[in-house]
């Protein structure tokens, strides 16, 4: 299971629900939301069941992995109900979405991940088995690296289990390569992700499947107490993960949230904000709100080179932070939104429109992380569409055709966020502009590609206005 660390990342479709056309460098999808692939054999090619061993693959190389009788991770368990995630430490079911911010070779790193709306069955270990289906979509410096479909299951002990995922990577708005995707009972056996009752010394293998990827986890600490985004979190893990390489990985778990922090080196990710976990019942605050409506009007007085105008409503948005970050807001987004509007402030008194409207577009993305625990996941996913149709034109306005197919992936992407709120004819125009920027996109037609995401806009704020006024 790929983090921060690894290379880049970026395009995948194993779970859409819906058809899309595929064009050369263009996404494409599944037409169902389910999969099954052959079970593993086990000893002398036996079908292997509940209650039996997992055959386990060779480890290359000559890493010192741990002896068998410390693992926990050596026999079929059985799921009878695979998705009803209790796991504290790994309660993927319950995550609608999650925030991660750090940084990567000294660029800052994001990540999204987000429990989608549908699933998938697996066949494996005898049994066929629903898992959940996560999309994990992380930039670099911005941009789209990496996107993954990871599939979980939970056995009825109360372990988690990992059944694959499909990964592709991005680079100049192109995807370069899937290397890293795998399906259980395909490639390789299922892995456990988190065991049920996790104790100090145990070992198990979050992937290991030949000449695609290894990873063991080594349990160091439990019941440590971490500090979470708005408040300490007891009942921490803290386990070390052995790469194939060689090189080890120090990982933190946390109850209510699951992977928590990552550190590779110099590089780093860790969660900022996960709801429901972290979400708020009640109003917005105030400071939140006057954010948000001043991103909305500097934008206008940007666009109008009203510039005198422009400043003063930046400087009442930086006054509104300042009251805003001595309240309630996770602690790790601060820095981040206080970035955003401080270059936002840069680039108005210096009168660069191209970089103002950039810094507009980065500043109303940490806004949107603030409003995500009051707002329905979807209400933000809704937006974040609306505002990578506003990146998409002012990456063709500078004529950067790598990065506008770029922000067509992002757009492929957000749209299985959003599947459960379109109604039947939403739905079919949504798909038929998404597959026209694919088109467009690979066809470096950046003036059709424009047109595509201001209609794709327009439809989508109808659906917020409908939404939000249910």
């Amino acid at each position: 299971m790929r983090r921060c660390v690894q290379a880049i990342t970026a395009a995948v479709l194993l779970a859409a629900c819906t058809a899309t056309a595929t064009t050369t460098g263009s996404a494409s999808t599944s037409v169902s939301g389910t999969a099954e692939v052959s079970g593993s054999p086990g000893a002398g090619g036996a079908p292997i069941g509940p209650g039996s061993p997992i055959p386990q693959p060779v480890v290359p190389g000559n890493l010192r992995v741990a002896p068998d009788d410390q693992r926990v991770d050596m026999t079929v368990p059985t799921f009878s109900h695979p998705t009803d995630v209790s796991n504290p430490l790994f309660p993927v079911s319950q995550q609608a979405s999650v925030l991660f911010v750090g940084h990567v070779d000294g660029k800052p790193f994001r990540t999204e991940v987000t429990l989608l709306p549908f699933t998938r069955v697996i066949q494996w270990g005898g049994q066929s088995i629903e898992t959940l289906v996560s999309q994990y979509v992380a930039y670099l410096d911005g941009r789209l690296q990496e996107v993954a479909y990871d599939l979980y299951a939970q056995a009825d002990d109360g372990s988690v289990w990992y059944f694959g995922e499909d990964v592709a990577d991005l680079a100049h708005g192109d995807i370069v390569t899937k290397e890293g995707t795998w399906t259980a009972g395909k490639d390789g056996p299922a892995q456990m992700i988190m065991p049920g009752d996790p104790q100090v010394g145990d070992v198990y293998r979050t992937e290991n499947i030949p000449g695609i990827a290894f990873e063991q986890v080594t349990v160091q600490e439990t019941d440590r107490t971490l500090r979470g985004p708005v408040a300490p979190i007891p009942g921490g893990m803290v386990g070390e993960e052995l790469h194939l390489g060689g090189g080890i990985e120090d990982k933190l778990f946390a109850p209510g949230y699951g992977e928590f922090f990552t550190r590779d080196g110099r590089d780093v990710e860790a969660l900022a904000t996960a709801v429901p976990t972290d979400a708020v019942s009640g109003p917005m605050p105030s400071g939140t709100v006057r954010l948000r409506a001043g991103m909305d009007r500097v934008a206008r007085q940007i666009a109008s080179g009203d510039w005198r105008g422009a400043k003063a409503t930046v400087a009442s948005m930086e006054a509104a932070w300042r009251a805003l970050r001595a309240g309630d807001v996770p602690h790790l987004e601060v820095p981040w939104v206080s970035r955003t509007l401080s270059e936002l402030s840069r680039a108005v008194r210096a009168k660069d429109a191209p970089r103002a409207r950039q810094a507009v577009i980065d500043a109303t993305l940490r806004i949107l992380d603030l409003e995500i625990r009051y707002l329905p996941t979807t209400q933000i996913d809704l937006a974040r569409i609306e505002l990578w149709t506003e990146q998409l034109a002012a990456d063709a306005a500078v004529k950067d055709a790598s990065a506008v197919n770029g922000d067509v992936f992002t757009l492929f992407y957000l749209r299985d966020r959003i599947l459960q709120v379109l109604t039947p004819d939403e739905r079919t125009s949504v798909d038929t502009l998404i597959d026209r920027l694919q088109v467009s996109g690979a066809d470096h037609d950046v003036a059709r590609a424009v047109t595509a995401a201001s209609s794709l806009r327009r439809v989508v704020a109808d659906v917020q206005a409908r939404v939000g006024a249910a």
